[in-house]
Protein backbone atom coordinates (compact mmCIF):
# COMPACT_ATOMS: atom_id res chain seq x y z
CA UNK A 1 0.00 0.00 0.00
CA UNK A 2 1.30 3.49 -0.86
CA UNK A 3 1.90 5.49 2.35
CA UNK A 4 -0.47 8.41 2.80
CA UNK A 5 2.33 10.97 2.60
CA UNK A 6 3.42 9.65 -0.81
CA UNK A 7 -0.03 9.65 -2.45
CA UNK A 8 -0.41 11.80 -5.56
CA UNK A 9 -2.74 14.82 -5.51
CA UNK A 10 -5.99 14.48 -7.44
CA UNK A 11 -7.15 17.05 -10.02
CA UNK A 12 -4.28 19.33 -9.16
CA UNK A 13 -5.49 19.69 -5.55
CA UNK A 14 -3.41 19.19 -2.45
CA UNK A 15 -4.20 16.14 -0.37
CA UNK A 16 -5.38 16.92 3.16
CA UNK A 17 -3.26 14.87 5.55
CA UNK A 18 -3.91 16.36 8.97
CA UNK A 19 -7.17 15.73 10.84
CA UNK A 20 -7.32 19.33 12.10
CA UNK A 21 -7.02 20.73 8.57
CA UNK A 22 -9.51 18.16 7.35
CA UNK A 23 -12.09 19.11 9.97
CA UNK A 24 -11.72 22.81 9.23
CA UNK A 25 -12.05 22.37 5.47
CA UNK A 26 -15.06 20.07 5.77
CA UNK A 27 -16.84 22.57 8.02
CA UNK A 28 -16.02 25.48 5.68
CA UNK A 29 -17.16 23.62 2.57
CA UNK A 30 -20.42 22.35 4.08
CA UNK A 31 -21.16 25.78 5.53
CA UNK A 32 -20.82 27.43 2.11
CA UNK A 33 -22.53 24.77 -0.03
CA UNK A 34 -25.87 25.98 -1.46
CA UNK A 35 -28.90 23.90 -0.52
CA UNK A 36 -31.88 22.69 -2.53
CA UNK A 37 -34.52 22.16 0.15
CA UNK A 38 -36.43 19.29 -1.41
CA UNK A 39 -39.38 19.09 1.02
CA UNK A 40 -40.98 21.94 2.93
CA UNK A 41 -44.44 23.21 3.77
CA UNK A 42 -43.51 26.76 2.81
CA UNK A 43 -45.17 28.98 0.23
CA UNK A 44 -43.89 31.81 -1.91
CA UNK A 45 -44.98 35.32 -0.83
CA UNK A 46 -47.44 35.40 -3.74
CA UNK A 47 -49.53 32.75 -1.92
CA UNK A 48 -50.57 35.43 0.57
CA UNK A 49 -51.65 34.17 4.00
CA UNK A 50 -50.30 30.70 3.27
CA UNK A 51 -46.82 32.22 3.48
CA UNK A 52 -46.15 31.98 7.23
CA UNK A 53 -43.35 33.93 8.90
CA UNK A 54 -42.67 36.01 11.99
CA UNK A 55 -42.40 35.39 15.71
CA UNK A 56 -46.02 34.44 16.42
CA UNK A 57 -46.03 31.75 13.72
CA UNK A 58 -42.51 30.65 14.68
CA UNK A 59 -43.57 30.00 18.27
CA UNK A 60 -46.91 28.42 17.34
CA UNK A 61 -45.09 25.44 15.83
CA UNK A 62 -46.55 22.06 16.69
CA UNK A 63 -43.28 20.82 18.21
CA UNK A 64 -43.29 23.76 20.63
CA UNK A 65 -47.01 23.44 21.31
CA UNK A 66 -46.58 19.83 22.42
CA UNK A 67 -43.54 20.77 24.51
CA UNK A 68 -45.44 23.62 26.16
CA UNK A 69 -48.17 21.25 27.34
CA UNK A 70 -45.51 19.13 29.04
CA UNK A 71 -44.08 22.14 30.87
CA UNK A 72 -47.31 23.83 32.01
CA UNK A 73 -50.70 22.97 33.46
CA UNK A 74 -52.57 24.70 30.62
CA UNK A 75 -55.27 22.46 29.15
CA UNK A 76 -55.58 21.95 25.41
CA UNK A 77 -59.06 23.39 25.08
CA UNK A 78 -58.00 26.55 26.92
CA UNK A 79 -54.94 26.94 24.73
CA UNK A 80 -56.92 26.65 21.49
CA UNK A 81 -59.32 29.38 22.66
CA UNK A 82 -56.44 31.89 22.81
CA UNK A 83 -55.52 34.16 19.92
CA UNK A 84 -52.28 33.44 18.06
CA UNK A 85 -50.37 36.24 19.82
CA UNK A 86 -51.59 35.04 23.23
CA UNK A 87 -50.55 31.49 22.35
CA UNK A 88 -47.11 32.72 21.35
CA UNK A 89 -46.78 34.68 24.59
CA UNK A 90 -47.66 31.57 26.57
CA UNK A 91 -45.13 29.41 24.72
CA UNK A 92 -42.41 32.05 25.12
CA UNK A 93 -43.06 32.46 28.83
CA UNK A 94 -43.21 28.70 29.40
CA UNK A 95 -40.30 27.44 27.32
CA UNK A 96 -37.95 30.42 27.04
CA UNK A 97 -38.38 32.40 30.26
CA UNK A 98 -39.37 29.87 32.92
CA UNK A 99 -37.36 27.05 31.32
CA UNK A 100 -34.04 26.84 29.49
CA UNK A 101 -34.67 26.29 25.74
CA UNK A 102 -32.66 23.09 25.34
CA UNK A 103 -34.88 21.11 22.95
CA UNK A 104 -34.07 21.14 19.25
CA UNK A 105 -37.20 23.16 18.39
CA UNK A 106 -36.64 25.69 21.17
CA UNK A 107 -32.95 26.10 20.34
CA UNK A 108 -34.07 26.69 16.78
CA UNK A 109 -36.04 29.78 17.81
CA UNK A 110 -32.98 31.04 19.68
CA UNK A 111 -30.87 30.52 16.54
CA UNK A 112 -33.35 32.47 14.39
CA UNK A 113 -33.58 35.40 16.79
CA UNK A 114 -29.81 35.54 17.18
CA UNK A 115 -29.26 35.46 13.41
CA UNK A 116 -31.66 38.41 13.08
CA UNK A 117 -29.89 40.38 15.82
CA UNK A 118 -32.76 40.01 18.31
CA UNK A 119 -32.50 39.27 22.03
CA UNK A 120 -33.07 35.56 22.64
CA UNK A 121 -33.20 36.20 26.42
CA UNK A 122 -35.92 38.85 26.30
CA UNK A 123 -38.64 38.67 28.96
CA UNK A 124 -41.34 39.27 26.35
CA UNK A 125 -41.87 39.48 22.58
CA UNK A 126 -42.14 43.26 22.12
CA UNK A 127 -38.78 43.63 20.37
CA UNK A 128 -39.36 40.66 18.08
CA UNK A 129 -42.84 41.78 17.12
CA UNK A 130 -41.61 45.29 16.37
CA UNK A 131 -38.91 43.86 14.11
CA UNK A 132 -41.30 41.68 12.14
CA UNK A 133 -43.93 44.42 11.76
CA UNK A 134 -41.33 46.40 9.81
CA UNK A 135 -40.54 43.59 7.36
CA UNK A 136 -42.02 43.18 3.89
CA UNK A 137 -42.59 39.56 2.84
CA UNK A 138 -40.45 39.69 -0.32
CA UNK A 139 -37.56 41.47 1.40
CA UNK A 140 -37.72 39.19 4.41
CA UNK A 141 -37.61 36.15 2.11
CA UNK A 142 -34.39 37.50 0.61
CA UNK A 143 -32.92 37.85 4.08
CA UNK A 144 -33.87 34.31 5.12
CA UNK A 145 -32.51 32.85 1.89
CA UNK A 146 -29.24 34.71 2.42
CA UNK A 147 -28.90 33.55 6.02
CA UNK A 148 -29.76 29.91 5.27
CA UNK A 149 -27.98 29.72 1.88
CA UNK A 150 -30.97 27.88 0.40
CA UNK A 151 -31.23 28.50 -3.33
CA UNK A 152 -34.38 26.48 -4.08
CA UNK A 153 -37.41 25.66 -1.94
CA UNK A 154 -39.83 22.84 -2.79
CA UNK A 155 -43.35 23.45 -1.51
CA UNK A 156 -46.02 20.90 -0.57
CA UNK A 157 -49.03 21.66 -2.76
CA UNK A 158 -52.44 20.24 -1.95
CA UNK A 159 -55.04 20.40 -4.76
CA UNK A 160 -57.73 19.69 -2.13
CA UNK A 161 -56.96 22.79 -0.02
CA UNK A 162 -59.49 25.50 -0.99
CA UNK A 163 -57.17 28.36 0.00
CA UNK A 164 -54.36 27.02 -2.13
CA UNK A 165 -56.62 26.06 -5.04
CA UNK A 166 -57.83 29.66 -5.16
CA UNK A 167 -54.27 30.85 -5.79
CA UNK A 168 -53.63 28.22 -8.46
CA UNK A 169 -56.92 29.06 -10.16
CA UNK A 170 -55.77 32.67 -10.45
CA UNK A 171 -52.58 31.52 -12.22
CA UNK A 172 -50.53 33.88 -10.05
CA UNK A 173 -46.84 33.95 -11.05
CA UNK A 174 -44.69 33.20 -8.01
CA UNK A 175 -41.06 33.54 -6.94
CA UNK A 176 -38.86 31.32 -9.12
CA UNK A 177 -36.94 30.06 -6.09
CA UNK A 178 -40.03 28.07 -5.14
CA UNK A 179 -41.03 24.81 -6.85
CA UNK A 180 -44.18 22.73 -6.61
CA UNK A 181 -44.66 19.18 -5.34
CA UNK A 182 -48.10 17.65 -5.89
CA UNK A 183 -49.44 16.12 -2.66
CA UNK A 184 -51.81 13.14 -2.95
CA UNK A 185 -52.78 12.31 0.64
CA UNK A 186 -56.59 12.56 0.28
CA UNK A 187 -56.59 10.27 -2.77
CA UNK A 188 -54.73 7.49 -0.96
CA UNK A 189 -55.68 7.96 2.68
CA UNK A 190 -59.20 9.44 2.66
CA UNK A 191 -61.10 8.40 -0.45
CA UNK A 192 -64.53 8.90 1.19
CA UNK A 193 -63.60 12.54 1.81
CA UNK A 194 -61.79 13.06 -1.49
CA UNK A 195 -64.55 11.72 -3.80
CA UNK A 196 -67.18 14.43 -3.10
CA UNK A 197 -64.55 17.16 -3.40
CA UNK A 198 -63.49 15.78 -6.76
CA UNK A 199 -67.11 15.74 -7.92
CA UNK A 200 -67.52 19.36 -6.81
CA UNK A 201 -64.62 20.23 -9.13
CA UNK A 202 -66.28 18.50 -12.09
CA UNK A 203 -64.56 15.09 -11.98
CA UNK A 204 -67.11 12.29 -12.41
CA UNK A 205 -65.82 9.84 -9.81
CA UNK A 206 -67.85 7.24 -7.97
CA UNK A 207 -67.56 6.02 -4.41
CA UNK A 208 -65.89 2.84 -5.64
CA UNK A 209 -63.10 2.42 -8.15
CA UNK A 210 -64.46 1.55 -11.57
CA UNK A 211 -63.14 2.36 -15.03
CA UNK A 212 -64.73 5.79 -15.19
CA UNK A 213 -63.40 6.75 -11.76
CA UNK A 214 -59.92 5.64 -12.77
CA UNK A 215 -60.06 7.72 -15.92
CA UNK A 216 -61.35 10.78 -14.08
CA UNK A 217 -58.65 10.48 -11.43
CA UNK A 218 -56.04 10.34 -14.15
CA UNK A 219 -57.58 13.45 -15.73
CA UNK A 220 -57.42 15.15 -12.33
CA UNK A 221 -53.71 14.33 -11.96
CA UNK A 222 -52.91 15.35 -15.52
CA UNK A 223 -54.70 18.68 -15.00
CA UNK A 224 -52.79 19.46 -11.81
CA UNK A 225 -49.46 18.33 -13.21
CA UNK A 226 -49.99 20.68 -16.13
CA UNK A 227 -50.98 23.50 -13.77
CA UNK A 228 -48.34 23.08 -11.06
CA UNK A 229 -45.41 21.67 -13.04
CA UNK A 230 -44.35 19.74 -9.92
CA UNK A 231 -40.90 18.28 -9.42
CA UNK A 232 -42.46 15.14 -7.97
CA UNK A 233 -45.69 13.67 -6.61
CA UNK A 234 -45.82 12.93 -2.88
CA UNK A 235 -47.87 11.20 -0.22
CA UNK A 236 -47.59 10.76 3.53
CA UNK A 237 -48.60 7.25 4.56
CA UNK A 238 -49.41 5.54 7.87
CA UNK A 239 -47.17 2.95 9.48
CA UNK A 240 -49.82 0.38 8.48
CA UNK A 241 -49.18 0.98 4.75
CA UNK A 242 -49.05 -2.26 2.75
CA UNK A 243 -48.39 -2.63 -0.96
CA UNK A 244 -49.84 -4.37 -2.86
CA UNK A 245 -53.10 -5.36 -1.22
CA UNK A 246 -56.82 -5.09 -1.93
CA UNK A 247 -57.15 -1.57 -0.51
CA UNK A 248 -58.28 1.56 -2.28
CA UNK A 249 -54.79 3.03 -1.89
CA UNK A 250 -53.21 0.18 -3.85
CA UNK A 251 -55.84 0.46 -6.58
CA UNK A 252 -55.29 4.20 -6.91
CA UNK A 253 -51.51 3.74 -6.91
CA UNK A 254 -51.50 0.95 -9.48
CA UNK A 255 -54.30 2.26 -11.65
CA UNK A 256 -53.63 6.01 -11.64
CA UNK A 257 -50.66 7.42 -9.72
CA UNK A 258 -47.86 5.17 -10.92
CA UNK A 259 -48.94 5.29 -14.59
CA UNK A 260 -49.10 9.10 -14.32
CA UNK A 261 -45.61 9.20 -12.82
CA UNK A 262 -44.29 7.02 -15.63
CA UNK A 263 -46.02 9.06 -18.33
CA UNK A 264 -44.86 12.43 -16.99
CA UNK A 265 -41.47 11.08 -15.86
CA UNK A 266 -42.02 12.32 -12.34
CA UNK A 267 -40.72 10.63 -9.19
CA UNK A 268 -43.07 9.60 -6.40
CA UNK A 269 -42.10 10.54 -2.84
CA UNK A 270 -43.31 8.13 -0.15
CA UNK A 271 -43.19 9.39 3.45
CA UNK A 272 -44.11 6.41 5.59
CA UNK A 273 -44.77 5.96 9.29
CA UNK A 274 -47.28 8.55 10.57
CA UNK A 275 -49.86 7.69 13.18
CA UNK A 276 -52.43 10.46 12.97
CA UNK A 277 -54.16 11.93 16.03
CA UNK A 278 -52.53 9.83 18.74
CA UNK A 279 -53.78 12.63 21.01
CA UNK A 280 -56.55 14.46 19.10
CA UNK A 281 -56.79 17.24 21.69
CA UNK A 282 -53.39 18.52 20.54
CA UNK A 283 -54.60 18.85 16.92
CA UNK A 284 -51.56 19.12 14.59
CA UNK A 285 -49.28 18.49 17.57
CA UNK A 286 -51.03 15.20 18.35
CA UNK A 287 -49.64 12.93 15.62
CA UNK A 288 -47.30 10.07 16.48
CA UNK A 289 -44.96 7.55 14.88
CA UNK A 290 -45.04 3.84 14.13
CA UNK A 291 -42.73 1.28 12.58
CA UNK A 292 -43.76 0.30 9.04
CA UNK A 293 -43.25 -2.86 6.99
CA UNK A 294 -40.36 -2.28 4.58
CA UNK A 295 -41.83 -4.93 2.27
CA UNK A 296 -44.16 -2.27 0.87
CA UNK A 297 -41.11 -0.34 -0.36
CA UNK A 298 -39.52 -3.49 -1.79
CA UNK A 299 -42.69 -4.39 -3.66
CA UNK A 300 -43.42 -0.98 -5.16
CA UNK A 301 -39.81 -0.57 -6.36
CA UNK A 302 -39.73 -4.09 -7.79
CA UNK A 303 -43.08 -3.77 -9.54
CA UNK A 304 -42.22 -0.38 -11.06
CA UNK A 305 -38.59 -0.46 -12.24
CA UNK A 306 -39.21 2.46 -14.62
CA UNK A 307 -40.37 4.78 -11.81
CA UNK A 308 -38.11 6.68 -9.44
CA UNK A 309 -38.99 6.79 -5.76
CA UNK A 310 -37.94 9.21 -3.04
CA UNK A 311 -38.50 7.51 0.31
CA UNK A 312 -38.23 8.61 3.92
CA UNK A 313 -39.54 6.72 6.93
CA UNK A 314 -40.55 8.21 10.25
CA UNK A 315 -39.55 5.44 12.62
CA UNK A 316 -35.91 5.25 13.73
CA UNK A 317 -36.26 1.48 13.69
CA UNK A 318 -36.95 1.51 9.91
CA UNK A 319 -33.76 3.32 8.92
CA UNK A 320 -31.40 0.36 8.54
CA UNK A 321 -34.01 -1.54 6.53
CA UNK A 322 -34.43 1.47 4.23
CA UNK A 323 -30.67 1.64 3.65
CA UNK A 324 -30.55 -2.05 2.75
CA UNK A 325 -33.55 -1.62 0.43
CA UNK A 326 -31.75 1.23 -1.34
CA UNK A 327 -28.77 -1.07 -1.95
CA UNK A 328 -31.11 -3.45 -3.78
CA UNK A 329 -33.13 -0.97 -5.84
CA UNK A 330 -31.41 1.71 -7.90
CA UNK A 331 -34.79 3.43 -8.42
CA UNK A 332 -34.96 4.23 -4.69
CA UNK A 333 -33.39 7.38 -3.21
CA UNK A 334 -33.61 7.74 0.59
CA UNK A 335 -34.01 11.31 1.77
CA UNK A 336 -33.78 13.30 4.95
CA UNK A 337 -34.48 12.75 8.62
CA UNK A 338 -38.13 13.52 8.87
CA UNK A 339 -40.18 15.02 11.66
CA UNK A 340 -39.34 13.27 14.98
CA UNK A 341 -36.02 12.12 13.50
CA UNK A 342 -34.85 15.70 12.94
CA UNK A 343 -32.80 15.82 16.13
CA UNK A 344 -28.99 16.18 15.97
CA UNK A 345 -28.13 12.88 17.66
CA UNK A 346 -30.49 10.92 15.42
CA UNK A 347 -29.55 12.82 12.25
CA UNK A 348 -25.91 11.98 12.96
CA UNK A 349 -26.71 8.31 13.50
CA UNK A 350 -28.89 7.93 10.40
CA UNK A 351 -26.57 9.93 8.14
CA UNK A 352 -23.56 7.90 9.29
CA UNK A 353 -25.44 4.68 8.64
CA UNK A 354 -26.45 5.81 5.15
CA UNK A 355 -22.94 6.96 4.31
CA UNK A 356 -21.51 3.61 5.41
CA UNK A 357 -24.03 1.62 3.36
CA UNK A 358 -24.75 3.89 0.39
CA UNK A 359 -21.77 6.20 0.00
CA UNK A 360 -23.10 9.63 -0.96
CA UNK A 361 -26.08 8.29 -2.93
CA UNK A 362 -28.82 9.76 -0.73
CA UNK A 363 -30.26 13.18 0.18
CA UNK A 364 -28.83 14.16 3.54
CA UNK A 365 -31.65 16.37 4.76
CA UNK A 366 -34.70 18.47 4.01
CA UNK A 367 -36.05 21.10 6.37
CA UNK A 368 -39.76 20.13 6.46
CA UNK A 369 -40.10 23.80 7.46
CA UNK A 370 -43.60 25.17 7.97
CA UNK A 371 -42.53 28.69 8.90
CA UNK A 372 -40.14 30.58 6.61
CA UNK A 373 -37.89 31.63 9.49
CA UNK A 374 -37.21 27.96 10.30
CA UNK A 375 -34.95 27.69 7.27
CA UNK A 376 -32.35 29.65 9.22
CA UNK A 377 -32.02 27.21 12.10
CA UNK A 378 -32.93 23.96 10.41
CA UNK A 379 -30.15 24.36 7.86
CA UNK A 380 -27.68 25.69 10.42
CA UNK A 381 -28.23 22.54 12.47
CA UNK A 382 -28.32 20.26 9.41
CA UNK A 383 -25.02 21.60 8.09
CA UNK A 384 -23.43 21.02 11.48
CA UNK A 385 -24.58 17.39 11.43
CA UNK A 386 -23.56 16.76 7.82
CA UNK A 387 -20.12 18.27 8.41
CA UNK A 388 -19.59 16.07 11.45
CA UNK A 389 -20.58 12.89 9.62
CA UNK A 390 -18.44 13.69 6.57
CA UNK A 391 -15.43 14.56 8.71
CA UNK A 392 -15.64 11.26 10.57
CA UNK A 393 -15.89 9.33 7.29
CA UNK A 394 -12.92 11.17 5.75
CA UNK A 395 -10.86 10.71 8.92
CA UNK A 396 -11.46 6.97 8.84
CA UNK A 397 -10.59 6.96 5.14
CA UNK A 398 -7.36 8.80 5.92
CA UNK A 399 -6.52 6.29 8.65
CA UNK A 400 -7.12 3.48 6.13
CA UNK A 401 -4.64 5.00 3.67
CA UNK A 402 -6.43 7.48 1.39
CA UNK A 403 -6.51 11.23 1.84
CA UNK A 404 -9.08 13.49 0.16
CA UNK A 405 -8.90 16.88 -1.53
CA UNK A 406 -11.04 19.96 -1.18
CA UNK A 407 -12.47 19.26 -4.64
CA UNK A 408 -13.73 15.89 -3.43
CA UNK A 409 -15.19 17.41 -0.27
CA UNK A 410 -17.05 20.02 -2.35
CA UNK A 411 -18.35 17.34 -4.70
CA UNK A 412 -19.62 15.16 -1.85
CA UNK A 413 -21.22 18.05 0.06
CA UNK A 414 -22.98 19.24 -3.08
CA UNK A 415 -24.32 15.75 -3.81
CA UNK A 416 -25.72 15.37 -0.31
CA UNK A 417 -27.24 18.84 0.01
CA UNK A 418 -28.42 19.50 -3.53
CA UNK A 419 -27.01 17.54 -6.45
CA UNK A 420 -28.50 14.09 -5.86
CA UNK A 421 -32.02 15.47 -5.57
CA UNK A 422 -31.66 17.79 -8.54
CA UNK A 423 -30.45 14.94 -10.74
CA UNK A 424 -33.26 12.66 -9.51
CA UNK A 425 -35.99 15.13 -10.47
CA UNK A 426 -34.29 16.52 -13.57
CA UNK A 427 -33.41 19.99 -12.29
CA UNK A 428 -30.36 21.62 -13.88
CA UNK A 429 -27.21 21.54 -11.78
CA UNK A 430 -26.69 24.67 -9.70
CA UNK A 431 -23.70 26.83 -10.56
Amino acid sequence: MTPVNEMKPLRGESLIHHPEDLKRQVEEVVESTPVTDMHTHLFAPQFGELNLWGIDHLLNYHYLIAEMFRASDVKADAYWRLGKAEQADLIWETLFVRNTPLSEAARGVVAVLSALGLDARAEDLREARSFFRNQKPENYLDQVVRLSRVTDIVMTNDPFDPAEVKVWDQRVPYDARFHAALRLDPLLNDWSGAAPRLRSRGYLVGDGFDGQTSGELRRFLDDWIERMRPLYLAVSLPDSFVYPDASQSTRVLQGVVLPACAHHRLPLALMIGVRRSVNPALRSAGDGVGRADISAVHNICLENPGCRFLVTMLSRENQHELCVAARKFSNLLPFGCWWFLNNPSIVHEISSERLELLGTSFVAQHSDARILDQLVYKWKHARRAVAGVLYEAYRHLLEDGRAVTQVEIKRDANQLLSGNFREWVGMPAKG
